[in-house]
């Protein structure tokens, strides 16, 4: 197999259309890409292993039994065999845990997602560091950003997670609602719980979080921009006030948008540099986002740039009728003036959940006898435009 060749071309599988195909190549796109942040490349065999999950040959727990089994048997080893295994044990890692809507909103499930990552990896995943650091970064000329003490972290990360439980999303229009979410990852990434690996168990926290609040995220954002993802965090955290320097979300909240609202703002990772020079400093051309629709040749022409957006009416009705409520199914047949509930769950509800508008109270237990349904965030984004 050539070089070329080895590489997949997830946007194939993305255009076929296959519902499972494309989930598990926009699982492996995220969780290969994510490897740049640390500067690492996956090997050809997990490239192979992962055609052969996408094509549904082999499930995922027996790809991520491939790799591990691989290194094990390898007899001839290269000088960077070290740093390919931990991609790509890391990447199939990632890839299951993207392939599962499995999410627990809490410290202990920010640890288990960190340990799900790098199991058979790290012998401390899962851990929370219990020594101070400090991380010489490029996009600062060597200086670092000041990081949580390690005596605090759960109490911050706890802080940061009751305080976006509690945030409440219904005053804000769809701009502020991307920099707020902006600020909480920042936040959240800020704090450095781990010793290692700390962006890129984020990235995926984050990728769950947003997903659990209506988004969908598994887009080629953070397979190509995964470095930039983390520099951006680097700058939106960083102020040295003898420099001159203060805290930059601006390249932070860009790749939000491009993530949550389909814009097309440039993500160049020499705009970010402290000092730079003027060839490498932001045009002016550049300085306001972006907001016309992707015509880029590997996306569809006729998908709307607008996340927020819904054209199902029965749809736009029942988020207006729950807006900033927790309903029963009573209830919301009661305000919408119906009286057929299995025609009600054909189609308002199950088509309003299926788009991620709206979400049960409990999860977990679909039957629970204190069900309710809420919107979730993207809901109440159409909620607030639908109430201008």
């Amino acid at each position: 197999m050539s070089e070329k060749e080895q590489y997949i071309n997830f946007d194939e599988y993305i255009r076929q259309g296959e519902p499972q195909k494309k989930e598990r190549a926009e699982a492996w796109r995220v969780a290969i890409g994510l490897q740049a942040v640390d500067g690492l490349k996956t090997s050809e065999y997990l490239q192979q292993t992962a055609r052969r999950n996408i094509e549904g040959e082999i499930t995922i727990d027996e790809a991520r039994e491939l790799v591990k089994e691989y290194y094990i048997k390898k007899t001839v080893h290269d000088d960077d065999d070290a740093e390919k295994e931990e991609a790509d044990r890391v990447s199939s890692n990632i890839s299951k845990l993207l392939q599962t809507d499995a999410f627990t909103y809490s410290v202990a499930g920010l640890s288990a997602i960190h340990r799900a990552i790098f199991e058979g990896v790290f012998k401390h995943a899962g851990r929370f560091r219990d020594y101070d650091i400090s991380k010489k970064e490029w996009v600062l000329r060597g200086d670092s950003v000041l990081y949580g003490r390690w005596q605090d972290l759960r109490m911050a990360i706890e802080y940061d997670l009751n305080q976006e439980r509690e945030f409440d999303y219904t005053v804000l229009n769809k701009d502020q609602m991307v920099e707020h979410l902006a600020k909480f990852v920042s936040g959240l990434w800020q704090i450095h719980p781990f010793r290692e690996g700390n962006t890129r168990t984020i990235a995926i926290f984050t990728i769950k979080y947003l997903r659990s609040q209506g988004f969908s995220v598994n887009n080629d954002l953070f397979e190509r921009h995964s470095w930039y993802f983390r520099n951006a965090l680097v700058r939106a955290n960083y102020r040295n006030l003898n420099k001159g320097v203060n805290y930059e979300p601006l390249f932070l909240v860009r790749f939000f948008r491009n993530l949550l609202l389909g814009e097309i703002n440039t993500l160049k990772n020499r705009y970010m540099m402290i000092d730079a020079s003027e060839e490498w400093k932001m045009p002016d051309s550049e300085q306001e986002p972006d907001k016309s629709p992707d015509k880029s040749p590997d996306k569809s022409p006729d998908k709307s740039p607008d996340k927020f957006a819904i054209k199902n009416l029965y749809v736009r009705r029942l988020v207006e009728a729950i807006g900033r409520d927790e309903v029963t199914i009573k209830d919301s047949l009661k305000m919408l003036g119906l009286k057929d509930r299995e025609s009600f769950m054909n189609v308002y509800l199950n088509p309003a959940m299926k788009e991620r508008f709206v979400r049960m109270k409990y999860p977990d237990k679909p039957n629970h006898p204190r069900q309710r349904y809420l919107l979730t965030v993207k809901g109440l984004a159409l909620y607030n435009e639908i109430k201008k």
